[in-house]
Formats: structure tokens, sequence, C-alpha cells
């Protein structure tokens, strides 16, 4: 129920500013009222709706500001999490990581943007996971989803694909070698890259407004 209309914010069937009726979509899920009013408020507080007094629930918008608070807080975190990587993790984990971005590799060769975004959804993740710090999956996923909409766009950027894999080979070589500090200034470098390739590809195609 949250999953579905989440995943419907973020692949773009619900709109920015469009209104979430709560007898539609307990219509088209086939549910009652109250566990979607109750998946409303938790999309309300992820940040994927907005609630208007005496008005309903509304698809969020999303501003340059607002994408560039998501990803300062996202470089912080993931730079934390690359740095306990390297500390933490195990033969196996690097291998897995070393095997993404052969798939990412692949996957830039046959021009197969679904299969990328996926791809780099779980390199990002295998470090998440490695990090030994299971709070951290939860809140950097949240913030990417808020973004996910874009992320396509984000990886279309001309020359940003063969990018962003050099730099998350960067990246696994850092945490294989155990430099912990290296590590968590090339995953924070990386978000920042992504920033800037998001947002010129955003203006480029006209989808928000400054």
């Amino acid at each position: 129920m949250l999953d579905a209309i989440r995943e419907a914010i973020i692949n773009g069937i619900l709109k920015p500013r469009e209104r979430l009726m709560e007898i539609q979509l307990a219509d088209e899920l086939g549910v009652s009222r109250t566990p979607i009013r109750e998946a409303l408020r938790k999309l309300e507080l992820e940040g994927f709706i907005v609630m208007v007094p005496r008005k309903g629930a509304y698809v969020a918008d999303i501003s340059f500001k607002d994408i560039a608070d998501i990803f300062e807080i996202r470089a912080a975190l993931e730079g934390l999490a690359a740095g306990l990587a390297a500390e933490r993790i195990t033969d196996e984990e690097l291998e897995a990581m070393e095997r993404h971005l052969v798939e990412k590799a692949d996957a830039i060769h046959n021009h197969d943007m679904e299969r990328l975004v996926e791809v780099d959804t779980k390199f990002h993740e295998s470090i998440y996971r490695a990090s030994r710090n299971e709070r951290l999956l939860p809140i950097i996923n949240n913030l990417r989803e808020q973004i996910q909409r874009f992320r396509a766009t984000s990886l279309a950027y001309p020359g940003r694909m063969k990018q962003s894999l050099e730099e998350h080979r960067a990246l696994v070589e850092a945490i294989q070698a155990r430099d912990v500090v290296l590590a968590r200034q090339l995953a924070h470098e990386h978000i920042e890259n992504a920033e800037q390739s998001m947002i010129e590809s955003i203006k480029k195609d006209g989808f928000i407004p400054d």
C-alpha cells in the first residue's frame, strides 16, 4: 500500500501538485480508507506529499533548493557509510561490489538505462550494508527516493554514466585498501557530482522551476 503510492510518485504516475483522493486510492488499491490515510501520513513524513489544511493531500512539488538540501545531507551520510565500509567490509562484499561494477559497465555499453539505475542502486546499498550501521540504510534510501524520479535524467547527462562508473571504481579501490579518509572523500565527491549533473539535466529539460 505505502510502497505502491510511493512508487507511483517516484515513477511519475502521480504528478507533483496532484491531489490525492483517499476514496479514489482506496478503490484503486482495493482497501478501506483507513490504511490509505495511514500511508499518506507516513508519506508526508518522508517528504513525498504535503497535507493542506481543509484541502487534503497533494504530491509534493520539488525545487532546486529541495534538491540541494537532500544532496547536502546525502553527501555527508554517503561519506560516513563509505568510511565505515572501509573499516568493516568483508571479502565477499568486496567481490559483490566488483560484480556491480561489471554489471554497470555492461548496462552502459548496452544503453540500458533501467538496468543502469537498478545496478547503481544496488552498488550504493552494498556500501550501506558493509558499513554495519543499520540506521544508515533507511535514512539514505529515503533521501534518494525523494529524488528518484530524476535519477535517469541525471545519469543521461552527457558523460555522466562513464564518469559515475569511474567514480565507483575509485571508491571500491579505496574501500578495498581500507583507506577510510579517501573512501569518505570519494563518496562525498561522487554525490556532489551527481547533484550537479541532476540539476543541469533538470534545467535543460525544464522539469521544475528555479
